[in-house]
């Protein structure tokens, strides 16, 4: 019997005790999940990593681009001088870089955000996934973007039906952000606009401007279309630096200095040596570092400075080591704490490109172009911008080579456009002046002046010195540029079907050399 009691009690006992085993068990310095939805954790988190990742890395951005754009260029002969700077495809890494660090995670905060009831946290992804894409259409054409996390076949969007979902996405993006200005959430994850949403909703709102001139020549009622739309627009667009879309680097390098600085990978490259020195930019000054051994400028000793070709024939890598850097300050993370994505210039480039082709909400060409330098040369800390834009004798120079014997890797500048405005100027004219300086404005984010390049013409850059481009994965003609990046290998043998959708789709051959849909060849007006 005293057994039985005792056994009866000693039951009553651990059930009071494990009746509170997990509040006495949980420890208190733990974040619990509910503590983390009530901070927005558990979704905020996810945004710095998305954005941080927007921009490539070396060999998928520095190495292709970038050196497309023909903004820097390497002193490096990497792999024997045969690689994608010279139209012979080593590296193509941006696929993968976008899809496993943005479009993955953005489906996963947006599930999450979404049966939540985050609104703003679920548009807040969605606009990131379109900043992500609409780069990484411009490298390949066709991509996965409506059919993305599908559980049937992964077959890419054609570029039309790409441009009209990203149109779609903005109209609700854009409502959402307009109906909750007020909002707070965002705050402690947004490094760009301290949660301001208005400010996200002009980024959106600029986004779709710029993506409707980049089909403009494809598509122009649709260009049209949304471009009025972008500009008539109540929330308005990015038209002073203080609204720019820059992306924080997150206490990290600014990547194109480690490449310069740190591995010697990088230099000024020869067409902005061309164009700045030419045209007596000053905004050379905060992109560029003069060179040490003037022997190297002997043609221009007043503007110390001197780039690489390129596409050049490169012997070996300490042959160009002295040619001029980017600015030192790049250098220092504690100067250079974030990178442009979208700037107020090239919003009046945009819309001075628009008044060309006779967009409503415009306004006039002339007054958009010239603010766009102004953004430009403000946004960078240069003077000298009246006489600048006064300036109608300056052309680009001629490039030489110091360091190649004979003619090799120099050029004859081929631009014969001034700076200054002329009203009597043909349209053909005054687009080369609109496009030649939203090229010089793009320093640090090339890759929607690669697209210019490719759809308009503009600037007239000089072709690569050295034309690696084979059978293997296309030949580039003499004298023509690269038009795209070939999908992935990756994709070729995980997503055959995939991708031999999507070739048709492109509408040529899976090659370097095919055009997308936007860069149609054809006259600009």
């Amino acid at each position: 019997m005293k057994k039985l009691i005792y056994l009866i009690t000693m039951v009553i006992a651990f059930s009071g005790c494990t009746n509170d085993f997990e509040e006495t068990n949980t420890n208190p310095y733990q974040i619990s999940g509910e503590s983390l939805k009530q901070d927005f954790n558990h979704v905020g988190a996810f945004y710095s990593s998305m954005l941080s990742q927007i921009f490539g890395n070396q060999v998928d951005h520095n190495l292709t681009n970038v050196t497309f754009a023909q903004h820097l260029a390497t002193p490096t002969p990497f792999v024997g001088g045969v690689n994608n700077t010279t139209y012979y495809i080593r590296w193509n890494g941006y696929w993968a870089r976008e899809y496993n660090n943005v479009m993955a995670p953005a489906k996963q905060v947006i599930d999450i955000a979404a049966a939540d009831g985050y609104d703003v946290f679920v548009e807040w992804a969605n606009l990131i996934r379109i900043v992500s894409m609409s780069r990484v259409t411009t490298y390949y054409g066709p991509i996965l973007y409506t059919n993305y996390g599908s559980t049937g076949s992964a077959l890419y969007d054609s570029e039309e039906t790409l441009y009209n979902a990203f149109f779609s996405d903005l109209d609700r993006i854009i409502s959402v952000f307009s109906a909750n200005t007020d909002y707070v959430g965002l705050t402690n994850f947004d490094a760009s606009y301290g949660g301001d949403v208005s400010k996200w909703a002009k980024y959106a709102n600029s986004l779709r401007l710029q993506l409707a001139m980049r089909i403009s020549k494809v598509a122009p009622d649709v260009a049209k279309t949304q471009g009025e739309k972008a500009m008539a627009d109540p929330v308005g667009l990015i038209e002073t630096n203080a609204d720019n879309f820059n992306i924080s680097l997150y206490g990290v390098k600014f990547h194109p200095a480690q490449i310069c600085f740190e591995w010697g990978d990088t230099r000024m490259s020869a067409t902005m040596e061309s164009i700045l020195i030419g045209y007596k930019d000053n905004r050379i000054a905060p992109f560029f570092d003069p060179v040490t051994d003037m022997s190297l400028v002997t043609d221009h000793p007043d503007y110390p400075y001197k780039g690489i070709r390129n596409g050049a024939e490169l012997v070996a890598k300490d042959d160009r080591l002295s040619f001029s850097t980017i600015d030192i300050s790049f250098n220092d993370p504690a100067k250079v704490t974030k990178r442009k994505v979208m700037s107020a210039d090239e919003v009046f480039f945009i819309k001075a490109e628009a008044a060309l082709r006779g967009w409503s909400g415009a306004g006039d060409a002339q007054a958009n172009y010239e603010a766009g330098v102004r953004a430009s040369f403000e946004l960078w800390g240069a003077g000298g911008v009246d006489a600048y834009l006064a300036d109608n004798t300056s052309l680009p120079i001629d490039y030489n080579d110091p360091v190649a014997a004979g003619a090799v890797n120099d050029f004859v500048n081929q631009i014969t456009t001034t700076v200054a405005w002329d009203e009597a100027a043909s349209n053909e004219i005054k687009l080369e002046k609109i496009i030649t300086q939203k090229w010089i404005a793009a320093y640090t984010n090339e890759m929607e002046a690669w697209v210019d390049y490719r759809r308009t013409g503009y600037p007239k850059l000089p072709p690569v010195y050295q034309n690696s481009s084979n059978a293997d994965w296309g030949v580039i003609p003499d004298g023509e540029a690269i038009k795209r990046m070939p999908f992935v290998n990756t994709e070729r043998e995980g997503n055959a079907a995939g991708v031999a959708d999507a070739t048709a789709k492109l509408g040529g051959p899976d090659e370097i050399g095919t055009r997308l849909w936007w860069d149609t060849g054809g006259p600009n007006f």
